[in-house]
């Protein structure tokens, strides 16, 4: 997935810094968010998925895999050392979060 999109940023010359790169994945981020609470009617019914959701899940992922291109980062390999990171404190400490 990261190989296409550094080959779509490449085609239609999107490159930008990574600053910019992460300030639109925020934004999507909040865009996903939004299309969620619209769903739910502000948490008054349960999550069910949408199209609406679905592609602004897709423009998140879109955003992500941008910035790691920017920033030249492996995803696969970032997301790699997360998994053994939470493997390792769930192992420890029944849990994967950071705080304690």
């Amino acid at each position: 997935m990261q190989q296409s999109v550094k080959s779509f940023i490449k085609t239609y010359q999107l490159q930008t810094d990574a600053q910019t790169r992460y300030i639109d994945l925020v934004s999507e981020v909040g865009e996903l968010g939004k299309e969620i609470v619209k769903s739910t009617e502000y948490g008054k019914k349960p999550y069910a998925p949408t199209s609406s959701a679905t592609d602004e899940l897709g423009d998140c992922l879109f955003s992500l895999f941008a910035l790691c291109y920017e920033m030249d980062v492996d995803a696969q390999a970032a997301l790699e050392q997360a998994l053994a990171k939470y493997e390792q404190r769930f192992a420890q400490k029944g849990y994967v979060g950071s705080g304690g």
